[in-house]
């Protein structure tokens, strides 16, 4: 057969780019750091975020009250807030001082501060205030506390309307108070869980991550292990760009098709999060996700040098991805700069096009904004990665004509040597 023949060429870029798919995963499974970021933190870390919040809301939180007015409608202010399924009165505290002392030590994670002039400005018509102060390292506390509260004082308000307006029937004091009746419903979130809310943005951002980490570890430990410190080391079956990016991109791709399958399908069944995206939506949607964050992750390592530096580089984008993406800071607050900056990474439209699916039954034409962003980042990324790997490739070739030259021009040498001393 023609070694230059275009059927020659395929079939050897075909057994190059398997070759290449199969001493990827050879790697994959024989490197123990790999194997952690690959299989280990996929499998585990999805269960454990997911086991803290798996009860969704925080039920009775223990609180301190300070009643400064010490009347009876502070002592049933007091009473509708410890009757409240969030907030639990752990003590009643003299002053702010005892308060705060409970808050350090933990005994309690909020306080409740009526003032002295609470039920003399009711008694006057004036509008009152009650102070909350809330331990913010758990922003459940939080919440809790301030539905509590709030919960009481329109209550209070309300049986303060009913007195004033002097109605005789009951009729008349639902239309004085409430003219117009509402309710609200929270689509999606009946329990207005944080399980439910952050998980799902949670789960497909290990993905990218896991990926990076993984990728980048695996392209330090080849430099580390080539003589020269290249990426692509110098075998016959590492001749062509596209057998090598095609090879390792689908060893990623397989290993990820079955751990993206646990993570986004099984472990919200386990922790029954709400989960209503139909199978071919789902899965057409995440094959450009994959793809994108493989050939992003590729395009990353290859300015990683050592093993540890994509720990460095990588692990610490986290946190603030997740707040960039919109899910866990409004995104009509995100500035713009950080907002251009997220649509580098897969993850912004991955998050946000994987919660509608799966948690609102979206389907693929309500998100086609982030599945045609996803598809042209895959484009992108993996132009960039072809690029990039094509560089490494031209690096590696030079290292090996040195290498060459240096050999002939010692054995040059050696057999000059040896000639003149037979002369």
């Amino acid at each position: 057969m023609n070694k230059n023949s275009l059927k020659h060429i395929i079939k050897q870029g075909i057994a190059g780019l398997f070759h290449i798919c199969k001493e990827e995963l050879k790697t994959c499974f024989k490197d123990e750091g790999v194997l952690i970021f690959f299989l280990l933190v996929p499998l585990a870390y999805p269960l454990i975020y997911a086991f803290i919040y798996t009860n969704e809301v925080v039920r009775d939180v223990p609180a301190a009250v300070v009643d400064a007015d010490n009347s009876s409608l502070s002592r049933e202010y007091i009473r509708m807030v410890d009757a409240s399924p969030d907030v639990k009165i752990q003590s009643y505290c003299a002053d702010m001082e005892e308060a705060k002392a409970l808050l350090k030590e933990t005994k309690a994670y909020g306080i409740v501060y009526i003032p002295e002039s609470f039920s003399r400005d009711l008694a006057q018509g004036e509008q009152t205030h009650v102070s909350i102060y809330c331990d913010m390292s758990g922003i459940l506390y939080y919440k809790a506390l301030l539905l509590a509260n709030t919960e009481a004082s329109l209550s209070m308000n309300k049986s303060i309307q009913i007195k004033r307006l002097g109605n005789t029937t009951e009729r008349q004091d639902e239309v004085g108070t409430s003219p117009i009746s509402y309710e609200a419903v929270s689509l999606f979130n009946p329990q207005d869980g944080f399980a439910s809310f952050l998980i799902p943005a949670v789960l497909i951002l290990i993905i990218q991550q896991t990926l990076l980490l993984g990728i980048g570890l695996s392209a330090g430990t080849a430099r580390e292990n080539n003589r020269y410190h290249n990426l692509i080391p110098g075998y016959r079956h590492y001749d062509g760009t596209l057998r090598i990016v095609f090879g390792k991109s689908f060893a990623y791709l397989l290993i990820y098709a079955v751990i993206s399958s646990y993570i986004l399908c099984a472990v919200p069944k386990i922790f029954h999060l709400v989960q209503i995206a139909q199978a071919e939506t789902l899965f057409a949607f995440i094959l450009p996700y994959l793809l994108a964050c493989i050939f992003f992750s590729m395009t990353c390592s290859t300015f990683v040098r050592q093993r540890e530096s994509c720990m460095m580089l990588f692990v610490f984008t986290s946190i603030p991805l997740l707040f960039i993406s919109g899910i866990s800071w409004p995104g009509s607050a995100v500035p713009k700069f950080w907002e251009i900056i997220s649509w580098i990474f897969p993850s912004t439209f991955g998050i946000n096009g994987y919660i509608r699916i799966n948690t609102m039954g979206a389907t693929l034409r309500e998100v086609l904004p982030e599945y045609r962003a996803l598809w042209l980042q895959t484009g992108i990324y993996f132009i960039t990665t072809c690029l990039v790997y094509r560089y490494q490739i031209q690096i590696s070739r030079l290292h090996i004509l040195k290498r060459l030259y240096s050999y002939r021009q010692k054995h040059k040498t050696s057999r000059q040597s040896s000639n003149q001393l037979m002369n």
